[in-house]
């Protein structure tokens, strides 16, 4: 006897075992578990409808054992309805499909990661466009200021130097706010000044480098008339401190209130009307601090 024939079988006695009261079935047990042991397939399943006769048998079963082991059967019999020959070809459509949108999507990332690159390689690699801008428009002042004349290979090596020196001053505030706007005002207005053609040259010749360059105070970029003018005022400063130290009265009395130190010259001078007393000033022969005294 075939498998499907015993199934068949079976599955007419189960039939007869159904009733509302759930009398009669005190052979089911053993005929489940004659269904267990053979080998159904989803062609007997399909054909033989066990399963529905199994199912209405638990739902009229009393026996806890019925039920439970009629439950087993049905939840192993699903497991062939998972997968059917219709399933298998929508799973192998949506499979397809599936494997089409992978390849759609892997297509997108790449032009995306190739575009990515290519807008790495050209400056500026930034997401705001207008930082963007800002930092273009700063390259090209920089390039115009050692742009004086017209000759051919300046201009190449003043647009790369730009680029330099516009990256070195970008390095280190990390932003296009008013101190890199300033620091840049700052190189554009010094390279520009015909009074002071020198930092312009040392800067083309290689002479300043610029990461220097993009960090040198005013008084380091000024021309050598300018330093030597800064010079002189110091001197007359210095000499204006020393005159007034002479002319004044040395004193230990009053402390600096900037270096805490009781080496001090003070001078009086009629600064009111003669009835009030004259004013104080006095100057620390230490640090060069000076205020009125009181």
């Amino acid at each position: 006897m075939s498998v499907e024939d015993e199934v068949l079988k079976i599955q007419k006695k189960l039939s007869k075992m159904i009733s509302p009261d759930g009398t009669g079935q005190e052979q089911a047990l053993d005929l489940l578990k004659t269904l267990q042991t053979l080998n159904i397939d989803l062609d007997i399943l399909t054909k033989t409808r066990i399963g529905m006769t199994v199912n209405e048998l638990r739902k009229s079963s009393k026996d806890d054992e019925v039920i439970s082991l009629s439950k087993t059967l049905i939840k192993n019999w699903k497991r062939f309805l998972a997968v059917t020959p219709q399933s298998k070809e929508s799973s192998g459509s949506s499979s397809k499909s599936a494997s089409k949108s992978a390849s759609k999507k892997e297509s997108k990332r790449d032009d995306k990661e190739k575009d990515r690159g290519r807008m790495q390689t050209s400056f500026p690699a930034s997401s705001n466009s207008m930082t963007d801008a800002i930092r273009l428009k700063c390259r090209e002042m920089l390039a115009n200021a050692l742009k004086t004349d017209n000759d051919p290979e300046v201009s190449s090596t003043a647009d790369e130097l730009a680029e330099e020196l516009e990256d070195a001053i970008y390095s280190e505030f990390k932003n296009t706010d008013m101190r890199y706007k300033n620091r840049i005002r700052s190189r554009v207005a010094n390279l520009k000044d015909p009074k002071n053609p020198t930092l312009r040259t040392n800067f083309l010749g290689g002479a300043i480098l610029a990461v220097k360059l993009a960090k040198m105070t005013p008084e380091e970029m000024a021309s050598d008339e300018m330093k030597k003018l800064r010079e002189r005022f110091v001197k007359e400063a210095i000499n204006d401190a020393q005159l007034a130290t002479v002319q004044g009265t040395k004193t230990d009395l009053l402390k600096c209130g900037k270096c805490k130190k009781r080496n001090c010259t003070y001078n009086q001078i009629q600064t009111r009307s003669a009835d009030e007393p004259m004013t104080t000033f006095v100057l620390c022969n230490e640090c060069g601090h000076r205020w009125k005294f009181c």
